[in-house]
């Protein structure tokens, strides 16, 4: 085998397509097999520029004079395909005549591969923004649902440790005649006041410290000195139900629908946890949270009812008024109080603006 026809072999070999082509006139010399299977056989007189129509005259003139390396991209469409191909024109040197080298390679492939790893990156950095802002709105759903401490025990551990707090206090608020409201109410009319009302609750129970637990149809749960200590939580709750009242006065005067409520109080040990392993759900439990539920039925509408416990507690801040003793379901006889906002200490100037 010949010289010729090893490096043609050689050539074709390695897929890269070569053609020679005369500086003076542009005409081809030479060309091997693959760049005739790209781009046609040339005929007898074929210029360079004629089977690639796509070359910059100006490019190769520079090439022809001052030997620099012209480099492009070619696109073929022999069938339906379309075909990229990198084409590297440079000046030959120690040739009796100066002579244009060709070098054809075909990097569709490559450029198929690039566009889809583009692709591939734009699909990856779309989905983590997705995950991102998924991981924001279920951060934000668990903390509707638990305190912040609680979340990042739950987030880190994926387990809740059961607390007792020994001194806390509660707030439990129930509407008057809700029943009959809903029965009588369009269920999105009924869903949407009490959509506007626990969240203007929840905006009161933030501005004094407290934690909203959670919301059983009509009946809203608040807690003060838990998951962190409150010195103060008897006053903070007692906060928060003189608000939510003045609250819902104020509302009543501008809607149709006037909402009416009964508050109990109570003070003492609690447990929080959370309860559940598919559907979460932080809750508390404990004397405190029984005491606020079983007085809020003692309480007369648009009225707060509190353990004569608490009563100095609340004493320097609020009115408090003895209502005398009554048997409390799995509690027995307790003095109770009711608790409003003492007028004369100027305690009813609300620092809310629902």
């Amino acid at each position: 085998m010949s010289i010729s026809a090893i490096n043609e072999h050689l050539l074709r070999a390695i897929g890269v397509g070569v053609a020679l082509a005369r500086a003076s006139d542009l005409q081809l010399v030479f060309h091997n097999e693959p760049f005739a299977e790209w781009f046609g056989t040339p005929d007898p007189d074929a210029t360079l520029t004629a089977v690639l129509g796509e070359l910059d005259a100006e490019a190769l003139e520079q090439v022809c004079e001052t030997g620099q390396r012209y480099s492009a991209e070619l696109e073929i469409k022999p069938r339906r395909r379309t075909l990229i191909f990198a084409v590297n024109i440079s000046l030959s040197s120690g040739t009796e005549e100066p002579l244009l080298i060709v070098e054809c390679q075909n990097i569709t492939r490559i450029r198929e591969l690039e566009t889809m790893i583009d692709s591939y990156s734009t699909m990856v950095e779309r989905n983590t923004r997705e995950l991102e802002r998924e991981k924001e709105r279920v951060e934000r759903l668990l903390l509707n649902l638990m305190p912040r401490s609680v979340y990042e025990e739950f987030k880190t551990f994926g387990v809740v440790t059961p607390q007792l707090y020994k001194n806390v206090s509660v707030v439990m608020l129930d509407f008057v005649d809700f029943t009959d409201f809903a029965a009588k109410t369009d269920p999105t009319i009924t869903l949407g006041e009490l959509n506007d009302i626990f969240t203007a609750f929840d905006r009161i129970v933030e501005q004094y410290g407290c934690e909203r637990i959670k919301t059983i149809g009509d009946a809203y749960l608040a807690v003060s000195g838990m998951p962190d200590e409150t010195p103060d939580h008897a006053t903070a709750v007692a906060h928060c139900a003189i608000r939510f009242l003045r609250y819902l006065e104020r509302r009543n005067e501008s809607h149709p629908h006037k909402w009416r409520a009964r508050i109990g109080l109570g003070s003492g040990a609690a447990v929080g946890s959370v309860v559940g392993i598919q559907k979460y759900v932080y809750d508390v439990f404990g004397p405190a949270v029984n005491m606020a539920s079983r007085l809020q039925i003692f309480a007369h509408p648009m009225k707060i009812v509190a353990p004569e416990s608490m009563k100095y507690d609340l004493i320097d801040e609020f009115q408090v008024s003895d209502i005398g003793a009554y048997d409390i379901k799995g509690m027995g006889e307790m003095e109770l109080i009711n608790v409003s906002a003492d007028l004369r200490a100027g305690q009813v100037r609300s620092r809310f603006q629902p």
